[in-house]
């Protein structure tokens, strides 16, 4: 007896601003004085000037004072635009030296070593021919699963032993090792399954099985893997699959699963291939729902025979990605 399972995101202001005056020679705002030039007359003459009462007469001392006045004007606005001009030169030199001496890769103010690059040299022969590169995008790698997709596509050599290869099988970290039994292959899909899977695979058209056994503390696994002609034929027959594959024992493995001990068995498809797993105890003990190393086991087979499919696709994939263009 046995029962199934299927695989386990600057400022502001008015109009205009003179930041020194509107001009000390004309109306508006004066830095250095009070009022204008042209217009005080109660300070330099007119008809009650602190300086005589005769209007017909130029206060020649108030001319003075206003000449003199101007020239102070005239020789402080030189002075601070002369200041002026030497702190932009200054502060200009230095931005000059600090920039030269990162540059050059020389060292900083402190004497330390500066660690920024040397510029390029730029080639000064510009005549030369360029490289020139394809506009044609490069063709992407093949898709491995292609090639284990389709008969006429998987073409490298197939046998027991490329599926089963070695004596023994290590899974997890190591702390799993499976002995490997008896390996088969057949044509005659039908006569190594129990139950209604025979019929199955042969309406869909099986063309070979490939079975093995493996063992590890008293519980031994078959697993069986079927070749059809693609991939859509290969799930059907997964979705149709009832019944097992047949107990493959010998070669150190006892017989199991006959006689009434329930088994475990699972089916799984990738690419044209559809594989099964029938566990059981060499013991005649039924495995149960709850049997978790008998699970473990099953699993472990079935997933070794899934990636030895996978890496079969990978290999013909690295095949034709290097092989030169005919």
């Amino acid at each position: 007896m046995s029962f199934g399972q299927g695989g386990p995101q600057w400022g502001s202001g008015g109009q205009q601003q003179d930041p020194y005056g509107q001009g000390p020679y004309g109306q508006g705002n004066d830095p250095y004085g009070q009022g204008s030039y042209d217009d005080d007359r109660s300070r330099y003459g007119g008809s009650q000037g602190r300086y005589g009462s005769d209007p017909g007469t130029p206060d020649w001392a108030a001319l003075a004072d206003a000449s003199a006045a101007r020239t102070r004007r005239r020789r402080w606005l030189m002075v601070g635009g002369g200041g002026l001009a030497t702190a932009l030169i200054a502060g200009a030199v230095a931005t000059a030296i600090v920039s030269s001496n990162k540059d050059n890769g020389g060292t900083t103010a402190s004497g330390e070593n500066s660690t920024l690059p040397t510029a390029p040299t730029l080639p000064q022969d510009t005549t030369q021919p360029q490289p020139s590169f394809s506009s044609v995008a490069p063709l992407p790698p093949p898709n491995p699963k292609d090639f284990v997709s389709d008969r006429k596509k998987d073409t490298a050599p197939l046998s027991a032993d490329t599926l089963f290869p070695g004596a023994k099988l290590t899974m997890g970290n190591g702390e799993r090792v499976y002995t490997k039994g008896l390996t088969t292959r057949t044509g005659n899909c039908a006569s190594v399954t129990t139950g209604a899977l025979g019929g199955v695979l042969e309406r869909n058209g099986c063309e070979q099985v490939f079975r093995a056994t493996y063992l590890r503390d008293g519980i031994a696994v078959t697993v069986g893997v079927a070749t059809f002609e693609n991939e859509k034929t290969a799930k059907k027959v997964v979705q149709e699959a009832r019944g097992g594959v047949a107990p493959l024992p010998g070669k150190g493995v006892s017989g199991f699963c006959k006689g009434g001990p329930v088994c475990r068995n699972t089916y799984n498809s990738y690419g044209r291939y559809a594989y099964f797993t029938l566990t059981g105890y060499t013991t005649a003990k039924s495995v149960t729902s709850k049997d978790t190393a008998a699970y473990r086991t099953g699993d472990d087979i079935g997933e070794f025979a899934f990636r030895q499919i996978v890496r079969r696709g990978e290999a013909q994939a690295s095949a034709a990605a290097t092989a030169p263009a005919g």
